[in-house]
């Protein structure tokens, strides 16, 4: 295959700017967006690069896909301040937060299927206000994305630390990077997966657990990465939503230049090593608990050792595919920054410590989320 496509979806909350809150508006962000893209009249159909989401607090935007990083930055950055726009006109704030710094009581979205996941799922449904980052890579076919599933999975909780955005759960410090990772850990079909070895195996296990009734449908699947229900792609599912957009590039990237790199080890050598699924459960928990500040587990190794070293290993590894696609000197330049400024946890840790008002928080998310 040439270079992969690559799009990215961005979940964001829809905050009161004056107090911080999550506010339940995305219905009025929805009619502002699509009065934009009708040229100010009152709208009809939904905007497409802009859903709704679980909860009313927040939106989802939704990248076109994308061959060249400055397209795919291009289109980041274009949909944010769409989105942006969309919010203000519905007298919000749209902040690229992980989950909500200040206590929030989220409100289903009135979509019968969401109205059946609040009533099957209780608290994990009512309280689920967290927003992702989700990357959809071109594959082949379904046996060629199983594959580059299968292998991915020991370098996920890297890309999880990288985007880690949700420090604050319900006005505290969660002593979490990415306490948002925690949150979706609630649903029962989420997390890392075992090794499938064939796209029948994969297909089976989907139509096993929707077998059971416990999730409502295929859409429910809520793996760190799976196979797209809608495109002949792979969903990579496991960051938090990234504060920087150019962190989301990146991330976008390094998935593209992980599905290029497993995939030709697929073809080399179909075997593979299965990693089990216990220790790829323990390493996105650590990744989730210190995120770019403690030791990540070394896919290599299988031992602990200091992030920047493990994101300098993922940069090797994907060296090859990276440099074909003309990408390694903007992901190198890319991972470089956010080591040295660190990412969305980081930031937001800094802006509480300077104030001790979790509404600055809130604040400095906000404008950093604008100038995108």
């Amino acid at each position: 295959m040439s270079t992969r496509n690559v799009g990215i979806e961005e979940e964001f909350l829809l905050v009161d700017p004056a107090t911080g809150e999550a506010r339940a508006v995305a219905g009025a962000v929805m009619r502002a967006a699509s009065a934009q893209e009708n040229g100010g009249g009152p709208g009809g159909q939904e905007p497409g690069y802009l859903e709704f989401e679980l909860q009313k607090e927040q939106v989802e935007i939704n990248t076109s896909p994308c061959l060249s990083l400055s397209d795919l930055a291009r289109e980041v950055a274009g949909c944010r301040a769409r989105a942006a726009d969309a919010a203000a006109a519905a007298g919000v704030g749209l902040a690229a937060l992980g989950t909500s710094p200040v206590p929030a009581e989220p409100s289903i979205t009135a979509k019968g299927r969401y109205r059946r996941m609040a009533e099957q799922f209780g608290l994990t449904a009512s309280e689920q206000l967290t927003c992702g980052c989700h990357v959809h890579v071109e594959v082949a076919s379904d046996d060629e994305g199983v594959a580059v599933l299968d292998r991915i999975q020991p370098w996920l909780p890297a890309l999880l630390a990288l985007s880690a955005n949700s420090p604050f759960w319900q006005g505290q410090d969660s002593s979490y990077a990415s306490y948002r990772y925690q949150a979706w850990g609630r649903w029962p079909c989420s997390g890392p997966t075992a090794w499938f070895g064939s796209a029948r195996a994969y297909a089976d296990t989907v139509q096993g657990m929707t077998d059971t009734a416990t999730v409502l449908d295929a859409g429910m699947v809520y793996f760190n990465a799976r196979l797209s229900a809608h495109y002949p792609t792979v969903e990579v599912r496991v960051a938090d939503v990234c504060l920087f957009p150019d962190d989301a590039v990146l991330i976008a990237a390094l998935v593209r230049g992980l599905a290029e790199t497993e995939a030709a080890a697929w073809r080399a050598e179909p075997d593979g090593h299965p990693v089990r699924l216990e220790l790829l459960t323990l390493a996105a928990w650590r990744a989730s608990r210190s995120g770019l500040d403690g030791a990540l587990i070394h896919p290599a190794t299988g031992r602990p050792a200091p992030a920047p070293e493990v994101l300098e290993a993922l940069l090797d590894h994907v060296r090859p595919a990276l440099d074909d696609a003309g990408d390694l000197p903007e992901v190198t330049s890319l991972l470089e920054a956010v080591l040295a400024r660190g990412n969305g946890a980081a930031f937001q840790r800094a802006a509480y410590q300077r104030s001790g008002r979790i509404l600055d928080v809130v604040s400095g998310a906000l404008e950093q989320t604008a100038r995108a």
